[in-house]
């Protein structure tokens, strides 16, 4: 197995740009993941992200979930468990508007930290979004247009945290699933590793690297890409020595954005023959999402194929 892609951005506007467009290109269509450092966001910042994110799982959160643990009894769990994640977690909102003030046992402190990390996230989920173009051949600005709907695109965190789990073998820290929206941004734990994605049949570990943003592709950009690159899944295998930290943040499109195929990526002989990913509103693949996230992402997309939502032809501007 080759080695999990790291790329630096550090040279993205000088003399190493056309190397790492193919790093990009190369980790999109074959992995669906790779891991950016040198990507503008200040160590500073994020040691102060990570630093008030475990304080707060640990004063917040931590007595929380292990009585939540013990009251459904899956700390002396015999077989395995299907049905649930070991985690403890809460969510974010930034975009279209944020709910930061609103989520409560945050300190100060940790709110304004946590918008300030989130606008440099937002600023490079859309350079990342625009060297995608640019390697797809898409006029510069055609996926932040494409996410952008009536309001302007959904933004999110979900900060989770993985427990010290006493049985790895029976019970998943996050079951096997591709993410449903746009771009992925991680800030993951440099210390406690789990994050696995499946390539070619295998799990396979995205290495734990301090200050780095682990990035995949969701469902949308396989759908807007007509399958040029695809979303992949990954699971989070549970750990028996400490707590892994995990801020993931959701570059996704407007709830009424209308998702589909790019005219341009689109083949005609893949259209002749009905051979293209269906079309349809971001806010209702969500709701067909939610109850299936954890199965095969192909029988969502033929869902929509097979309903035949009439939402007009594809624009080609």
């Amino acid at each position: 197995m080759e080695n999990f892609p790291i790329i630096s951005l550090e040279k993205i506007n000088g003399e190493e740009r056309k190397v790492t467009m193919e790093k990009i290109k190369d980790a999109c269509e074959n992995w669906g993941f790779f891991e950016l450092v040198n990507h503008g966001i200040p160590h500073d910042l994020m040691d102060t992200v990570e630093r008030l994110t475990k304080d707060h799982y640990r004063k917040c959160m931590e007595q929380r979930f292990k009585d939540l643990m013990a009251s459904k009894g899956l700390d002396a769990v015999q077989t395995e468990v299907k049905d649930m994640d070991w985690e403890s977690t809460f969510f974010l909102r930034h975009l279209p508007v944020s709910n930061i003030s609103e989520v409560p046992d945050l300190s100060d402190e940790y709110r304004k930290v946590m918008k300030e990390f989130a606008l440099k996230l937002e600023k490079l989920a859309e350079e990342l979004l625009d060297l995608l173009c640019e390697n797809l051949g898409l006029e510069k600005g055609y996926l932040k247009k494409a996410f952008y709907g009536s309001k302007g695109p959904t933004f999110g965190t979900k900060v989770a945290n993985y427990p010290h789990c006493p049985k790895p073998d029976l019970v998943k820290g996050l079951r096997a699933h591709t993410d449903a929206g746009g771009i992925i941004l991680l800030f993951q734990d440099d210390k406690v590793s789990g994050l696995q994605l499946l390539k070619d049949g295998q799990w396979v570990d995205v290495p734990p690297m301090r200050h780095s943003i682990v990035i995949n592709l969701g469902d949308q950009l396989e759908v807007i890409t007509n399958g040029k690159y695809k979303s992949v899944e990954h699971r989070v295998i549970a750990q028996t020595d400490g707590t892994r930290m995990s801020i993931a943040s959701f570059y996704n499109p407007g709830s009424d954005a209308v998702i589909y195929p790019a005219p341009a990526l689109v083949e005609k002989e893949a259209e002749e023959k009905n051979q293209v990913y269906p079309k349809f509103v971001f806010e209702d693949y969500m709701k067909l999402y939610a109850g299936l996230k954890f199965q095969a992402k192909e029988p969502r997309f033929e869902a929509f194929k097979a309903s035949n939502v009439n939402l007009g032809p594809i624009a080609t501007a």
